[in-house]
């Protein structure tokens, strides 16, 4: 069954209204540029998770006003989907814009191979928007580019941002310290202040679970906002319930950054099994780590145990290997919803009528 297709009509005033519920919503200016350039009704992407952006998760931000972006090895291991039929799957249940990441590092020759088809294939299904990470995006901005589209950088500061726009990005996504995954240093206002200047669209990355938070990202003059941990408490995610309700129950004091996953600091729900294993990277791990010869091989093993443990502790509905990784947006998420009701409450201040 396709979900709901969502609209947008534009009344005289330049207010917009959404078509299935019929409320009028005004828009600080640079969210409107926004929507209105992505083609989308809310200035909101559902960011892409490994190991929770299944297919059905992706469909339903899209079907809801948002951008659902798809997280390549999600929907291929996690969820087992052929890359090109898992977009087509998604198409099956929206025909609303959808999104990609590329990580685009290049510490594996057979990695960046595959995601370079990856790129390839989503073009051909027609997907327009990426969203690049760990690396510099000329490659992709270029074929993107050329098909049309949009690509947009994940960056932590300004010299990473610089690298980025030098490279064809077109906007950033920018990571501030209550992220989920692998978070930034500098809060969300510092952050922003940091990248003003360069004159680009900036979507607020982190801390972004209620009404409130949605309304101070675009206040400050964010274009959009990214959410990832808010989408993992929807109906539609298929996250194991125990891991749900792990965000239902934290506060942001709960939120931890632990290395033992890929070897960098990732945020992290801390939870009793955190405690047990620790935070930081065992003594052999630290070393190679710190080696010009032996970091790649390091970063290696960290990247296939961390696939393997990640999916199996998303999952699993036991919650005794419970690496839930999470932002400290949980402050202000306290129930379990759909991604139609969750858009509606994040946009319930911009609500005119």
């Amino acid at each position: 069954m396709k979900v709901m297709r969502w609209s947008r009509a534009f009344t005289p005033s330049g207010y917009w209204v959404s078509n299935n519920s019929m409320s009028i919503y005004q828009l600080p200016e640079s969210a409107q540029k926004f929507v209105d350039l992505l083609g989308i009704d809310y200035p909101i992407i559902g960011g892409p998770m490994y190991p929770c952006s299944n297919p059905e998760l992706v469909a339903a931000v899209s079907a809801a006003g948002g951008l659902g972006v798809m997280q390549p090895i999600s929907l291929t291991y996690v969820y087992g989907h052929e890359f090109r039929q898992g977009i087509r799957f998604i198409r099956e249940l929206t025909d609303r814009p959808i999104g990609m990441n590329a990580l685009i590092e290049k510490s594996s020759k057979k990695y960046q191979q595959r995601m370079s088809e990856w790129i390839d294939i989503a073009l051909e299904e027609g997907i327009r928007f990426f969203v690049t990470s760990l690396g510099k995006p000329d490659w992709v901005a270029e074929r993107v580019h050329a098909a049309g589209g949009l690509v947009y950088h994940d960056v932590t500061e300004l010299k990473w941002a610089r690298i980025g726009l030098d490279n064809g990005a077109d906007g950033l996504i920018c990571v501030n310290n209550w992220a989920g995954g692998h978070a930034g240093e500098k809060t969300y206002q510092a952050l922003y202040d940091s990248l003003i200047s360069l004159d680009v669209p900036l979507v607020c990355a982190g801390g972004i679970g209620d009404s409130n938070t949605m309304q101070q990202a675009l206040d400050i003059g964010y274009s959009a906002c990214q959410l990832g941990t808010r989408f993992i408490a929807s109906s539609e995610c298929q996250a194991s319930s125990v891991y749900k309700q792990a965000i239902l129950d934290a506060d942001q004091s709960d939120i931890v950054l632990s290395e033992r996953i890929t070897g960098v600091p990732v945020s992290v729900i801390n939870t009793d099994y955190i405690r047990r294993s620790g935070l930081k990277s065992g003594a052999l791990a630290r070393w190679m780590l710190s080696g010009n010869r032996t970091k790649h091989w390091m970063r290696t093993i960290y990247a296939l145990k961390s696939i393997w443990q990640l999916k199996k502790s998303s999952l699993d509905e036991s919650g005794e290997r419970d690496y839930w990784q999470a932002g400290k947006s949980v402050a202000g998420i306290n129930s379990i919803d759909s991604c139609e009701v969750i858009m509606t409450n994040l946009m319930k201040d911009f609500m005119i009528q």
